[in-house]
């Protein structure tokens, strides 16, 4: 997925920019890309939108 590395990368709206525990997200064809803010060159996870929605949903508690 080397599109990633050129695609927009959004934090939450509640972060805060002193480095807390948070995650970013980017859209790729068909997935979700998450990775941890702190470590913008580690690893990245990919999964379909529905797994993404459902994790959402069960962090939320829908």
């Amino acid at each position: 997925m080397d599109h990633l590395n050129t695609g927009i990368w959004r934090k939450a709206g509640h972060s805060t920019s002193n480095g807390g525990a948070c995650v970013e997200v980017a859209s790729a064809p068909g997935a979700i890309a998450v990775r941890d803010s702190k470590d913008p060159q580690g690893p990245i996870l990919v999964m379909p939108r529905t797994h993404f929605r459902r994790l959402t949903d069960t962090l939320k508690g829908d």
